[in-house]
């Protein structure tokens, strides 16, 4: 019995946080961007969603342990960067966005989910419906032409959530984008404790959410690997088929060094 009151207090607590923290931080971000030059406003915001994703991840005692070097921040006038990753919890999104800044894209559904919605919106996710090719053609242009300007944008090419270590085939819209703009694809691979819970399937985000605010502890590990820089019109196919093998490997990585 105390175990399961200190567990729903635990639950209560994280959950009220999360949407706490996540209101609070939106409208001082706006304030912020308005008020920033328009030089500086990638700038603002991608300080503004670390400080978001770090906070959440502390919350929720969520503890990275992280593998390989993570590069410095892309400028605008430089090299765009593509970050791709296995998918297995929406705690990936605040680990990636601690991680590397950046702006996310994202399967469309999420720009309906209460709060992270809106902020997901706020901060200028991108969002693609899969199931449409018009969404999908005017989503390859639009991270295109981020990265042509230097920005960094975060993907899951597996393009939803799974559970365990195998790596599902990429979708190749984004490689398409990557190719087509000379950016370097950056692979990253995602492990958690086989007992964490934390792998977000079958369930809605909203029971994601109130499971994972119940749990203990959960640490978790992320590989970095090698850059890869494709020449400009380099076959997508070929590249996301490179960039699926990095991932595959560091996911073993990560896995050994996350543990069983």
């Amino acid at each position: 019995m105390v175990k399961t009151l200190r567990d729903k207090g635990r639950q209560a607590w994280r959950a009220s946080g999360f949407v706490g923290l996540t209101a609070a931080m939106l409208p001082l971000f706006l304030a912020h961007a308005r008020r920033a030059a328009d030089k500086d406003r990638d700038t603002v915001r991608d300080l503004w969603v670390r400080r978001w994703a770090r906070a959440l991840l502390s919350l929720f005692a969520i503890e990275t342990f992280v593998e390989g070097a993570v590069p410095p921040p892309t400028r605008p006038g430089e090299r765009g960067r593509l970050v791709i990753a296995n998918h297995r919890s929406a705690i990936d999104i605040g680990v990636l966005l601690a991680t590397f800044g950046g702006t996310m894209v994202s399967r469309a559904d999420l720009a309906d989910w209460p709060v992270v919605g809106a902020a997901a919106r706020a901060v200028g996710t991108v969002f693609v419906d899969r199931e449409s090719a018009e969404s999908g053609a005017a989503t390859i242009r639009a991270i295109q032409k981020r990265l042509e300007e230097g920005a960094t944008m975060i993907l899951f090419p597996e393009g939803t959530t799974f559970d365990g270590d195998e790596v599902r085939p990429f979708f190749r819209g984004a490689f398409i984008a990557a190719a087509r703009a000379g950016a370097e694809v950056l692979p990253v691979g995602i492990a958690y404790p086989r007992t964490s819970g934390a792998a977000f399937v079958d369930e809605t985000f909203l029971e994601h959410l109130a499971r994972m605010a119940e749990s203990g502890r959960t640490r978790m590990a992320l590989s970095v690997g090698a850059p890869i820089v494709p020449a400009k019109g380099s076959k997508a196919g070929l590249l996301a088929r490179r960039a699926h093998d990095d991932v595959s490997a560091l996911v073993a990585r990560a896995r050994a060094a996350c543990g069983p």
